[in-house]
């Protein structure tokens, strides 16, 4: 008799776990750093997102007795904490976005020709699509940047950030409207453009 496979623990069971067995947390950090680093990384550069992404789960550990072991799904509440961390860090991401304005406008040549084309499209585009994202406010960056980026849906977001569902699509509708004009109303992936 063979033993049934074991289903992994879930965020919250972790947390709980973890207020006897500290060790149990680093699952979380298992799990989820390495989509943090790559959230982190895109808005703040990679040389930042490694302190930033530690930090998180060090204060994840810290404030695990506050979380809400109801919410089974921990994502949310990392990206929350980052994104917070990352507010910390305006003046990196602004100089990022200026950094990214100014660079050159030379792009991906190789791979499949539609890719290749609509890739140089859309990187042509990144000097707007920063001059774009360094205009929004904080609050609408957040937030789009945490859908877009942080793949996470607008129930995560709210969860994230402490809004309700409504104000993420208020918000989420803001900053696409402010990016689109400033794109020229125009979506540089489109491959009919």
């Amino acid at each position: 008799m063979t033993a049934p496979p074991t289903v992994p623990a879930c965020d919250a069971d972790l947390i709980g776990r973890s207020f006897d067995e500290p060790e149990a947390f680093a699952a979380l950090f298992d799990r989820y750093s390495a989509m943090l680093y790559r959230y982190v990384s895109r808005r703040l550069g990679p040389e930042a997102a490694e302190d930033v992404v530690g930090e998180t789960f060090l204060v994840a550990f810290s404030k695990r007795h506050r979380y809400d072991l109801a919410q089974r799904d921990a994502r949310p509440w990392l990206f929350g904490i980052a994104t917070k961390l990352v507010a910390r860090h305006h003046r990196s991401e602004a100089a990022r976005y200026r950094a990214l304005r100014r660079s050159p406008v030379d792009g991906p040549a190789e791979g499949p020709a539609d890719r290749v084309a609509a890739g140089v499209t859309a990187w042509a585009s990144r000097p707007a699509l920063a001059e774009a994202l360094a205009g929004l406010p904080r609050r609408d960056l957040d937030v789009l940047l945490l859908v877009a980026w942080g793949d996470l849906a607008y129930e995560e977001v709210a969860r994230a950030l402490g809004i309700p569902v409504g104000t993420v699509r208020s918000r989420l509708n803001r900053a696409r409207r402010k990016v689109r004009s400033a794109l020229g109303d125009t979506n540089p992936m489109d491959e009919e453009e």
